[in-house]
């Protein structure tokens, strides 16, 4: 028996990937060649000690960057934390995503290469930050008012009325076999 609606193209678990993440692999696969091409030059016109060197510098320099963020971080969650339990009010520090963007590049630097170490070490720039910072912040809030028109109610709402055979069925479910909730009239242990 049929419902009448056309079957479906593809398996309902299975999401289509959009533009960028399409190419996602590729742009790394790119990357890891680039990295690779540019140690390579480097050693050719210096030495193999020096790019080893460079490696081990990043290493310990990423190391140091990640662990100086987290520090930051958690001294800054306890003094929240501090500052919450004596009835203060936190004060909103407002950073723009530094500390994460610290990590990021802390993280770029860390990952053997040349373009990666250069690119960590621009978000460490405090002006880099601040202004990623806002564009992630801009960015998210676009996003989640596009997806939520009427707010985070709607968006639960959304996802449970979206099915992928596109059926709703709106009801209640009552189970039969639970017992009811509270004392029976007939329960012998009540006092009379």
């Amino acid at each position: 028996m049929t419902n009448g609606a056309p079957p479906p193209l593809r398996p309902a678990g299975s999401r289509r990937r959009s533009g960028p993440l399409r190419y996602l692999p590729l742009g790394v696969a790119a990357w890891l060649v680039l990295e690779i091409w540019l140690l390579t030059v480097v050693a050719g016109a210096t030495s193999g000690l020096v790019v080893f060197l460079l490696l081990v510098g990043g290493l310990l320099l990423g190391s140091a960057v990640i662990k100086r963020a987290g520090r930051r971080a958690f001294r800054k969650l306890q003094e929240a934390v501090q500052q919450q339990q004596s009835g203060i009010t936190p004060t909103e520090e407002r950073q723009s995503g530094g500390g994460a963007l610290t990590m990021l590049g802390g993280l770029l630097i860390i990952l053997p290469g040349l373009v990666s170490d250069a690119l960590g070490l621009i978000l460490l720039v405090p002006p880099v930050q601040k202004a990623l910072g806002r564009y992630a912040e801009r960015t998210l809030e676009r996003k989640v008012r596009e997806a939520t028109p009427g707010g985070f109610g709607d968006a639960f709402q959304q996802a449970r009325m979206h099915r992928p055979d596109g059926k709703v069925v709106p009801g209640e479910v009552i189970r039969e076999d639970e017992p009811p909730r509270g004392p029976r009239p007939d329960d012998p242990s009540l006092p009379r």
